[in-house]
This record gives structure tokens, C-alpha cells and sequence, in this order.
């Protein structure tokens, strides 16, 4: 534990390190090809990193956070695009926080936060979700007598609480040290009426932001040169959630691995076919809104609710969660929580006795 712990600060620092090198970059060359050679060095390390770590707290975060949203937001910074790329140019604080975070500043912040009082990260809801997982941690131990089904469910649960709780985590240390606001990374997905208003609007907002600029825009913008603009969208839809399963896959990659090194990429591509799955789900969907348009129909709120609902869960326990399951997720982080709450007996065990 203590060697992932070194390793954590090392990768970060170079992960830092590796963002002030391309801020430089920026001031010394102009957008465009040059550009971007400068940077693919950058963008190299910024994958290799993640190797070095092979906890899922701690590599979990980190492959997606710098093998996935930082490189993307690079590339985009290559062409002048991007969160990275603002008039005038972020200071070096900003710009190493946005690059290697899952974070996006609000516009006008000084003029909101005379009128309003920030939103905490952790809602009412999410609190509610945190103590009603910790009723049922206790069920891991007797998940041998539980239906599989029900397990996978409890898995999604656990991953879907701890993004909040990372993502909150981290949206509150960063208004601290910058003192800026943020804007949040989840809105109340489970309140979702259609699949497009939970990927559009609700779920991981950051990947949303990165993706439309590196992927649905350009499709888009091909697309419509052939099929004409109103169309286009929807091999943009496709596009995006198929570049989205393959990161997925990437992620996985990083987490399953038992060494600090290469491995055999062997995918099971379920994460991948579950995307695509939902990326044409979003295509039919948005296509049936533009067909139907003049007519207006819609369904009840309630029922579209719970269809989504049942088709999001349905799936995710059919084909994402299993995908985590190959990979050892859960049982590394029982390990890892087992090793930390040893640690932190020890820690008191030795507190007690120095001071008694």
C-alpha cells in the first residue's frame, strides 16, 4: 500500500509537470500541426502513466482522469479548442487544474457568487445514497445467498456513489485552492426521462463536454456535407458512443492489471457493445423527436421515467457491470478497503499505546 501510495504522488507530479510543459507550449507555439507535434510527447505520457499504478481507488481515477479526459483535452488545446484554450490564456494553476481534473469553471463567477451561495457537491440525495449503501455493505459478505442480479445491482450502485463522492471530493478542494466555482459532474441522472436527457444531460457531464468537441463535432460537420444537416447528428451519436466504449475499454484495461507494466490486452468488448447499444438507442430516439416534431407527442413524464430507468438498469447489469466483474474490480476494492481499515487499527492500536 505504501509503494502505490509513492507511486500515486509520483505519477501526479509528473502528470503536473507534464501540463506546464504543454502550457508552455501554447504560449510559444501557434495552434495547428506544430502544435499538436509538440504535444503528442506529452500525450504518450500521459497514457504510460497510468501504469504505474494497479489499485482501483487509486489507478481507477487516475486512467480515466489522465489516460482518457486529459489527453482528449489536450489534443483539443493542439487546435486552439478545449477547455485548455481561452481568451486570455489560463494561468498556470488554472490550466494544469482543468488539465489534469475532471473540473470546468462556471462563466461569471465573480457576478453569481455576489447573488447566490454556492451548491455543495454532495446534495441531500447523494447523502441519502451514502448512508443507504452503508446499510447494505454488510450484504457483500452474504452475496454467495444473493441472486446475481441483485450483486450486479449493488456493484453499480457502489461505483455510481463513489463518482459522486470523488467528483465532490474533488470539486470541493479545487473552489478552495482557486477559489472559483465549479460546474457539477453529475445532475441527478436518476431522474432521467429519456436516454438522451441521462448521456446529454445527467451522467458524467466532463466526458459529455470532451467528447462533442474531439468526436460528435467533426462527425457532425462531415455528416452533414452528405446527408444533409438535419441528419447529421445521428452518425455523430453513433460515433461518439462508440469512441466512449473504447475508452471504456481502455479504462479496464489499466484497472484489471495485477503488475506495474504492460499486459496482454485482452477486451471483452462488452463495455463497448453496451455503447454502441446505447448510442444507437440515442440515434432512433432523437431521429423519432425530429420525425415526430410537428406533431408534438410526448409521453407522460412518469412513463418515460420509468422506461428509461428499466432499460438503463436492464442493460447495465446485462452487459457494463459484468465487464467490471471480469476485470476483479470489486474483489481488488475489497481488498484495498480491507488493507486500509488494518491500516487505520494499527494507526490507533499505536496511538493508544504511545499516549497510554
Amino acid at each position: 500500500m505504501e509503494g502505490e501510495i509513492n507511486n500515486f504522488i509520483m505519477v501526479w507530479s509528473i502528470a503536473a509537470a507534464t501540463m506546464c510543459y504543454c502550457q508552455r507550449v501554447g504560449k510559444l507555439i501557434p495552434e495547428g500541426a506544430s502544435r499538436l507535434v509538440a504535444i503528442i510527447p506529452a500525450v504518450v505520457v500521459l497514457l504510460l502513466l497510468p501504469l504505474r499504478l494497479i489499485s482501483v481507488h487509486l489507478g481507477g481515477a487516475t486512467s480515466f482522469f489522465l489516460g482518457w479526459l486529459s489527453t482528449f483535452k489536450l489534443l483539443l488545446f493542439a487546435f486552439g479548442k478545449g477547455p485548455l484554450s481561452s481568451n486570455p490564456p489560463l494561468s498556470l494553476p488554472h490550466f494544469v487544474s482543468i488539465g489534469c481534473l475532471p473540473i470546468k469553471f462556471q462563466r461569471n463567477t465573480t457576478t453569481s457568487s455576489k447573488t447566490q451561495t454556492p451548491k455543495s457537491p454532495f446534495n441531500y440525495a447523494s447523502t441519502a445514497m451514502i448512508v443507504l449503501f452503508a446499510l447494505l455493505i454488510p450484504l457483500y459478505g452474504k452475496k454467495d445467498y444473493l441472486h446475481p442480479k441483485f450483486v450486479l445491482f449493488l456493484y453499480g450502485l457502489h461505483m455510481y456513489i463513489g463518482l459522486e463522492f470523488i467528483f465532490g471530493t474533488i470539486s470541493i478542494t479545487t473552489r478552495k485552492l482557486l477559489g472559483v466555482e465549479l460546474e457539477p459532474q453529475f445532475d441527478k441522472p436518476y431522474l432521467s426521462t429519456s436516454l438522451q436527457d441521462f448521456w446529454g444531460k445527467r451522467w458524467n457531464i466532463v466526458v459529455n463536454r470532451v467528447l462533442h468537441p474531439t468526436v460528435y463535432d467533426p462527425v457532425a460537420t462531415l455528416a452533414g456535407r452528405i446527408i444533409g444537416r438535419k441528419w447529421a447528428p445521428l452518425p455523430a451519436i453513433l460515433a461518439s458512443f462508440a469512441v466512449s466504449g473504447l475508452m471504456h475499454e481502455l479504462v479496464f484495461y489499466y484497472i484489471k492489471r495485477e503488475t506495474r507494466t504492460w499486459e496482454a490486452w485482452e477486451p471483452s468488448w462488452d463495455a463497448t457493445c453496451f455503447f454502441l447499444l446505447h448510442g444507437a438507442c440515442v440515434a432512433v430516439e432523437v431521429a423519432l423527436k425530429k420525425g415526430l416534431k410537428a406533431k408534438k407527442w410526448r409521453l407522460p413524464r412518469v412513463v418515460s421515467w420509468l422506461l428509461s430507468s428499466v432499460f438503463l438498469l436492464y442493460t447495465a447489469i446485462l452487459m457494463f457491470l459484468p465487464a467490471l466483474v471480469r476485470c476483479h474490480v470489486y474483489e481488488k476494492a475489497t481488498r484495498e478497503l480491507t488493507a486500509l481499515t488494518q491500516f487505520l487499527k494499527d494507526v490507533r492500536c499505536f496511538g493508544v499505546h504511545a499516549f497510554s
